[in-house]
């Protein structure tokens, strides 16, 4: 449908160009705009068109509009919102939702736009009203109503408007009073406070006291005395049944009618499907206490108003509940329109896809083409940040049956699509350390192991007293959050537990798991060196893709092979993980479309495979729910604007991202509850409240309040103080309003670590998380280390050192320094000598900058070396000769000025007629004096492997060095 502008009221003209809100008055039939500073003002006698305009993660504008009606406006003003409001639609593009709000009866979404609530006045334009001036203050009785949004309304002050049911609000002139009902939820009293707030700040100039009075409380209270004071004393309420215009009904028939001309015609069907609504028509779909009217895409301004004048005639009958009207147009229904059908096709939001156009390039590629150009460069996608810190502390465990076996550091990234995994993950917070206690099922795990992983979880993060953050993630769907932890991650195919094991013996399926003598494919992804990972794939052609890098071995064999499509940071990606999969050999590169005939002999032939990037689900904008569970079914309500006052200490609520899904547990759940917040969130996936296509292997994360980690937080305007406040939503509220701002408490000192099984007092704290580094482009990586050197070295890493891109750790103190059943399993056997230098040494470690060969060992005798202010500047040979742990140098050989032997330039190449022995071949450079070193590479070995390492590798090929 088009709409001429000359049809447009001109109060409409650039209305909905932004995010926020816009609201006209309707004044002798015309819309006039109000006054910024009266919003939220509303007066009984007049009616409203509003437009909240809201921004998307994509940056889209979403427009909802709706029409608000006071109880003693005029029957023509409501028809001229009512009319004004399709107009406004139809200038936006027909899109809009829209909706008709009647006093007291408001959407909870209109409300969440004038948090905390709105009080109309009597008075209005239309009809002879006035508005009421500026006079003496009148004492007030308000009722209060709802546990998400407040409806509030003015009742008469008198003792007979009391009940024990709700909440209500005598405001005097020199105090406010809030009377809680004994049938009234501790989540109505906090939300009601909120009104409280806003009386006294908005009638009171912020200057009045404030005092809370008990429904049953005896009159020895000296505010409950004041209270009853104005209803002429104490005296018990009745009890009172429902009043009629707040009943409501619980279910009411479904009934669907097609409008002609104004007239209603019911459709009959035996079941609603989306087949019966045809787009020339508009149709009102009755559901008793929402009324919806769908308008197809073709049909007229005058059908639309026509359609509407029919629903306000349906809704003024006697006989039935007050009732919503929302408008929705063809192409754009809400969910709750769509949930009302029995069947309800998906939804194809049809994109351009650059597959196609991928596809071609690669192509093209491959015979030689120059395709600048022909790949468009589409907007630069922003990469996913963790929001978490990464200097922590992680521990690995593997699931066996019903038992966990704690991984070695070296094991701890390494794992098995047959497998499920228990992860631990320490970090410093805020305040006190916090913790991230995780999941992870393989594609290939069996159901027993899974829930044995859950069951084990859940007793770690009981056993800490419910602090810790949960996660369950599933191979394929892991967040940033879980990459950035472990930095350098591998799946391997195949399984190592026992029911891995027996359940592929039972459908006599062959055991493919991992075997590094065999022939194995891995692809490459990941965004950068703390976030990389290598998936272990069929051994076929079709598993390549021109947008990965892979690695390829068959025994001592390996190759690499870098897509067209793919960005040198990809190319460095591979060599890292090189570095971790096969350290010891030298890898024979494959171009795509120049690739080896052994190549593809080990792939089993050529083959046509993809060029298109693998989807991730992506971030979308996020929504907010409360929820109930009991027997099994779960109940939820939005909460539409919603802030951190919105998380009420009673209740539990999602917070989904689409992404993921996070579970918030507030600290007054009972324990019951919180073991269920896991099977919640998976309900949740199940039902797709939202009909988001949500996956059941979507990312779940339980937070508990107190314990919130900075991925959630970062959806609300924070104050951690909140959660410390003592006592439940109201106690807390109420101090609040009391205070005039949140009171000042006493921050608890940080939480000493314990992690789940303890640390061992033989691994240095300082040692830990300096990982965070282990992928730094700053940081020299050494290949064809022995295990027993790495394990060293890692003692020896710079504490001070850390990746920038995460926030700097907190000042902590150490671990305590006790051994439980789990932390022995961790610590490592060795030797006295070497524990104890790694304790002292750690205290003052400067950073590495020059490799070191993997031929050394440990002196008997260590002389004491003393740290100096320039310590910082030592390489990482000084540092370790401050152990003496030296280089074993031959008799006779040469040394170089970082106390290793050097050799000829002509005896260290690949060529050379006498090869030196006995030397890392992977790192023939080190063996260069400082000097040759510098006239043969332009540049000294610091600067030589600050370089990444594919361009290391390639200054050493020209010189055949590699």
């Amino acid at each position: 449908m088009a709409v001429s502008m000359r049809d447009l009221d001109p109060a409409f003209q650039g209305a909905g160009q932004k995010a926020g809100i816009e609201i006209w008055r309707i004044e002798n039939f015309q819309p006039i705009p109000v006054p910024k500073s009266n919003y939220g003002k509303f007066f009984t006698g007049d009616s409203y068109v509003i437009l909240k305009t809201t921004a998307s993660k994509s940056g889209a504008l979403r427009h909802d509009i709706h029409y608000w009606l006071g109880k003693d406006t005029s029957q023509d003003e409501a028809g001229t919102a009512a009319i004004k409001t399709v107009e406004l639609d139809a200038a936006l593009g027909g899109r809009a939702v829209q909706y008709r709000e009647v006093q007291g009866h408001e959407t909870e979404k209109f409300l969440s736009y004038f948090k905390p609530c709105i009080i109309p006045q009597e008075g209005g334009v239309a009809s002879g009203f006035k508005h009421p001036e500026a006079e003496e203050h009148n004492t007030r009785l308000f009722v209060c109503k709802g546990k998400h949004v407040v409806h509030v309304k003015e009742v008469p002050f008198a003792r007979s408007s009391l009940s024990h049911d709700d909440i209500f609000i005598l405001d005097t002139k020199s105090k406010i009073f809030q009377f809680n009902g004994s049938n009234s939820s501790i989540q109505e009293r906090a939300k009601a406070l909120e009104v409280v707030q806003y009386i006294k700040d908005t009638y009171h100039d912020g200057k009045c006291e404030v005092a809370a009075v008990e429904d049953g409380k005896l009159m020895a209270d000296a505010e409950t005395g004041e209270f009853w004071g104005f209803f002429g004393g104490f005296a018990p309420l009745p009890r009172k049944t429902a009043i009629n215009e707040d009943k409501t009904v619980d279910s009411y028939p479904t009934k669907l009618h097609s409008v002609e001309k104004g007239q209603t015609e019911p459709v009959e069907a035996d079941s609603l499907t989306r087949e019966l609504l045809d787009t020339n028509k508009c149709y009102i779909l009755d559901c008793g206490l929402e009324v919806f009217i769908w308008m197809g895409r073709n049909t007229s301004l005058e059908e639309r108003k026509s359609a509407s004048g029919a629903a306000e005639e349906l809704v003024r009958s006697s006989d039935r509940p007050k009732s919503h009207i929302i408008r929705v147009i063809e192409g754009f229904e809400t969910v709750m329109f769509r949930s009302k059908f029995d069947t309800w096709p998906q939804s194809n939001n049809v994109a351009v896809s650059e597959d196609g156009r991928g596809k071609v390039a690669a192509l093209l590629q491959r015979q030689g083409v120059n395709v600048k150009g022909l790949l468009k460069a589409g907007p630069a996608k922003e990469e996913p940040q963790p929001y978490i810190d990464c200097t922590g502390n992680l521990q690995v465990w593997r699931v066996n049956g019903q038992e966990k076996i704690l991984l070695p550091a070296a094991d701890q990234s390494k794992f098995y699509t047959g497998d499920c995994y228990i992860f631990q993950y320490a970090y410093p917070g805020e305040e006190k350390e916090e913790y991230l206690i995780g999941t992870w099922f393989g594609k290939q795990s069996i159901e027993e192991e899974r829930a044995s992983a859950i069951s084990l979880a859940s007793k770690m993060v009981e056993s800490l007293k419910f602090f810790p953050t949960q996660a369950r993630f599933y191979e394929g769907s892991e967040p940033i959050q879980f990459y950035s932890i472990f930095q350098s991650f591998i799946v391997f195919k195949g399984g190592l537990s026992n029911g891995y094991k027996n359940s592929i013996a039972e459908k006599e399926i062959p055991d493919e798991t991992y075997n590094e003598d065999g022939v194995a494919l891995f692809r490459i992804q990941g965004s950068g060196p703390d976030n990389m990972q290598a998936i272990q794939v069929e051994t076929v052609a079709s598993s390549l893709n021109s947008s990965y890098c892979y690695i390829l071995h068959s025994g001592s064999t390996v190759f690499t092979w870098t897509g067209n499509l793919t960005t040198t940071e990809d190319h460095e990606l591979v060599e890292r993980q090189l570095d971790l999969i096969k350290p010891n050999l030298q890898s024979k590169p494959q171009k795509e479309g120049s690739e080896s005939e052994q190549f593809w002999e080990l792939l089993g032939g050529k083959s046509e495979y993809s060029s298109q990037k693998i989807a991730r689900e992506a971030e979308s904008d996020p929504h907010l729910f409360s929820c109930t569970y009991s027997k099994g079914n779960l109940k939820i309500t939005e909460i539409y604007n919603f802030t951190q006052d919105d998380l009420m200490a009673e209740d539990i609520f999602i917070l989904d991202c689409h992404s993921d899904i996070c579970v918030w547990v507030g600290q007054e759940v009972d324990t019951k509850n919180k073991l269920q917040a896991l099977t919640i969130g998976e309900k949740f996936l199940e039902h797709d409240f939202l009909l988001e296509k949500l996956s059941r292997e979507t990312p779940i994360y339980i937070v508990m309040e107190g314990s919130e980690p900075p991925f959630f937080t970062r959806f609300f305007t924070w104050d951690s103080t909140k959660s410390l406040i003592l006592g439940n939503s109201f106690e807390r509220k109420l101090a609040i309003v009391k205070n005039g701002s949140t009171p000042i408490v006493d921050r608890p000192k940080r939480r000493t670590p314990a992690t789940y099984g303890g640390r061992s007092s033989s691994v240095p704290e300082k040692s830990q998380r300096s990982r965070s580094m282990s992928f730094s482009p700053d940081r020299v990586r050494v290949r064809g280390r022995s295990p027993a050197f790495n394990a060293l070295a890692a003692n020896f890493e710079n504490p001070n050192a850390r990746n920038l891109s995460t926030p700097p750790p907190m000042v902590r103190k150490p671990y305590p320094k006790s051994v439980t059943p789990d932390s022995g399993k961790l610590a490592a056997p060795k030797s006295t000598a070497i524990a104890a230098l790694s304790v002292s040494f750690e205290k003052f470690a400067p950073p590495r900058e020059i490799i070191i060969p993997k031929s050394i060992k440990v002196n008997k005798e260590a002389p004491k070396s003393t740290p100096t202010p320039d310590s910082k500047e030592k390489s990482m040979s000084s540092r370790l000769e401050s152990l003496t742990i030296q280089e074993d140098v031959k008799e006779g050989e040469a040394e170089d000025e970082e106390g290793l032997p050097t050799y000829p330039f002509e005896r260290l190449t690949i060529n050379s007629t006498d090869p030196v022995t006995e030397i890392d071949v992977t790192k023939r450079e080190t063996y260069l004096s400082s000097g040759d070193f510098l006239e043969k590479f332009a540049m000294t070995k610091a600067a030589f492997y600050k370089l990444p390492k594919w361009k290391q590798n390639k200054l050493k090929m020209a010189l055949h060095l590699f």
